[in-house]
């Protein structure tokens, strides 16, 4: 078989595989529930802080994403799928209450971390959602008001 023609066959291979893909999408993280074992359920957290984690992290971090029009193209809904299921993995807000105290308390110390290093929220995912780019007063926020619930936790 000539080059020419085995590159066509996986040119057409590759065009198939995209368009069948498009035809299978990943499940949608989106239950339209807010349990009692939510975050904000548990705590009496302040309309500032409570906005920043909405804004900023409950689309990977809960089980109530919001999806937007880029999820209907592929790969970005595979791509998506696989930030949120990771996400949910470290931490899922939607099942806080569930957690033990000790680990509650950690995750509290986790999330006032990965601000400070700026790993939180993703590069990524601030490029295409800019109400997730936190300024320094967003952070400050967020960090004191999660290192005092933390401190405040006992067991």
């Amino acid at each position: 078989m000539s080059r020419l023609k085995r590159q066509r066959k996986i040119l057409l291979a590759v065009v198939f595989l995209f368009i069948a893909l498009h035809f299978i999408q990943p499940a949608r993280n989106n239950n339209g529930q807010v349990l009692p074992t939510d975050f904000a359920k548990l705590y009496a957290v302040p309309t500032g802080v409570q906005t920043i984690l909405q804004e900023a992290c409950y689309d990977c971090h809960s089980n109530n994403t919001r999806y937007p029009w880029y999820v209907h193209t592929e790969p970005m809904a595979w791509i998506m799928a696989g930030h949120i299921k990771n996400g949910k993995e470290k931490l899922n807000f939607s099942e806080f209450g569930s957690y033990p105290v000790r680990k509650q308390e950690s995750k509290l110390k986790g999330i006032v971390n990965s601000i400070k290093d700026n790993g939180m929220p993703l590069t990524s995912y601030k490029w295409m959602h800019k109400s997730a780019n936190l300024s320094e007063t967003d952070k400050t926020l967020l960090m004191d008001w999660m290192q005092k619930k933390a401190d405040s936790l006992t067991y």
